[in-house]
């Protein structure tokens, strides 16, 4: 914590300060003031609104119930003139609906995340009612941490990734086995990628490759399969351990070989496949770099390096969502002409429907394209 930016507040005629915290990589607050429970929602929401944190002394339980409250107003529907621009609101290109979406997304994270918690050292919150978080700010944050400053929004986040990572995810596809993501690595909830990879024929080989493993699913699933040997990779160093703990509770573990590289391991296999971020935008933070996929990068890189790294006569398996075709972010052709650029046919592709809940929620802002939304498998092969 000793390279920790500080932040800075004035609390009983005193300028105080302490380590900011924040795994997701938002900036310090530069206005900080105490609050506690005799402060109103709607004074706390003016104060978010203007630009000033608000560092907890109250009780955690109405800390937490404070932060529901900000989130309904900042969440709340507009009146009689936000509702006379909804017609003009629809009738815009998806890919404006799309980046006003996460404008809004970015703009509600940061006034949620100005609401403020005090750790001190062995990870206790000195707040009346606060929970135990050691173990779970022990396991993002390391063994050993002084006191520091985090918003309540992303402790939270800590505490939630945390049950989900002793809970685990169900897959279907392993027959019912349990993944369990770390915090940060991308969680296998969307399981209709992993029935494609389960279904699809199996190329004759000795040695797959995995292309950015993340929690070592599609690992697990293709030694599950049979392959002899599987290499996977990850830039990573928090997928990598996420994935070695998976590995070693399916049983799999002496049949993958995980590595530390960007995209390809050395070498050739009859398998290669790749799960990448499917929408090509910025992310507005580190958590969000398995969703979003700059320019295309990671797709891009994959398609280009894949006719190197393939045995003669093996295959490429691309697993990609089309919404951001139908978000205006990526056409098709553009896909296709990258394909075969890189000197690969298509030998095959394997579509299946989402089935997570917003692909059927008309109140969400990105609706229409969810619900046209297909997943692929598109098997590749070298010219």
């Amino acid at each position: 914590m000793n390279d920790a930016p500080l932040i800075f507040w004035l609390e009983a005629g005193q300028t105080l300060s302490a380590p900011w915290q924040s795994e997701a990589g938002l900036p310090p607050p530069k206005n900080v003031r105490p609050a506690d429970d005799t402060l109103s929602a709607d004074a706390a929401y003016r104060l978010v609104t203007q630009g000033t944190a608000l560092l907890w002394r109250g009780d955690f339980h109405n800390a937490r119930q404070l932060l529901q409250a900000l989130g309904r107003r900042v969440d709340r529907k507009p009146g009689k003139a936000g509702k006379a621009g909804g017609k003009a609101e629809a009738e815009l290109a998806s890919r404006e609906v799309f980046h006003r979406h996460r404008l809004a997304q970015s703009q509600r994270a940061r006034l949620l995340g100005q609401l403020l918690i005090q750790v001190e050292a062995g990870y206790r919150i000195p707040l009346r009612r606060a929970p135990e978080v050691g173990e779970a700010c022990a396991a993002v944050l390391g063994p050993e941490r002084g006191a520091f400053v985090i918003s309540l929004r992303e402790l939270l986040g800590l505490i939630s990734a945390h049950e989900w990572r002793k809970k685990g995810v169900e897959i279907a596809a392993l027959g019912g086995a349990r993944i369990h993501p770390h915090y940060g690595v991308y969680s296998p909830l969307r399981g209709e990628y992993l029935d494609l990879v389960a279904a699809a024929p199996l190329p004759e080989c000795q040695v797959a490759f995995d292309i950015g493993t993340g929690t070592g699913v599609l690992a697990a699933l293709l030694a599950r399969r049979g392959v002899a040997k599987v290499v996977a990779t990850d830039t990573s160093p928090r997928a990598l351990a996420c994935a070695h703990e998976n590995l070693e509770r399916l049983g799999v573990a002496e049949r993958v070989e995980l590595l530390a590289a960007d995209l390809f391991p050395p070498g050739r296999a009859g398998l290669i496949v790749s799960n990448p971020p499917w929408l090509p935008a910025r992310p507005s933070s580190p958590l969000e770099a398995a969703v979003y996929d700059p320019d295309s990068r990671m797709l891009k890189g994959f398609l280009a390096g894949l006719a190197e790294h393939l045995e003669p006569g093996g295959e490429g398996w691309l697993i990609i969502s089309d919404l951001a075709e139908h978000l205006g972010l990526r056409r098709r052709e553009e896909l296709l002409g990258w394909i075969a650029a890189a000197g690969l046919e298509v030998r095959g592709k394997h579509d299946i429907r989402p089935r997570h809940p917003k692909a059927s929620d008309p109140d969400d802002p990105l609706h229409r394209a969810r619900a046209a939304e297909l997943t692929s498998l598109w098997r590749l092969a070298t010219l």
